[in-house]
């Protein structure tokens, strides 16, 4: 781009502050990710959420037990590596431990509480 194009595209942004430019990089940032979550959330499956899950470090019993869970309670378009990472994070554990606890059906009303999706 040439010197003169740069500075005239730029002239709109040229009066935001360090922190507005910030917001509006997230801003920008949201609105080019969201078409990529959405086809995420729709076109996932428990074979998809499993090779996540194994990727994460868990064993295959713990991948399938979460899956299926995450299935069975419509969270799988969240997709079961957010839900291990949001209960590690909550639980202040490793992401194995808490898929561990998840698989042996630890944690789930929590989970179903965050998302707001049916209780099983």
């Amino acid at each position: 781009m040439r010197e003169d194009t740069y500075l005239q595209e730029r002239g709109h942004l040229a009066g935001l502050t360090d922190e507005q430019l910030e917001a509006r990089f997230w801003e920008l940032a949201g609105e080019v990710v969201e078409p990529l979550v959405e086809l995420a959330r729709t076109h996932t499956s428990p074979s998809i959420e499993r090779s996540v899950l194994m990727r994460m470090g868990l064993d295959s019993r713990t991948c399938m037990a979460v899956a299926a869970e995450c299935e069975k309670r419509g969270l799988l378009g969240h997709g079961a590596g957010q839900i291990v990472l949001h209960c590690a994070t909550k639980w202040s554990c490793p992401v194995t431990e808490a898929g561990r606890r998840l698989a042996a059906g630890e944690g789930w009303d929590e989970v179903a509480a965050k998302w707001g999706v049916r209780r099983v």
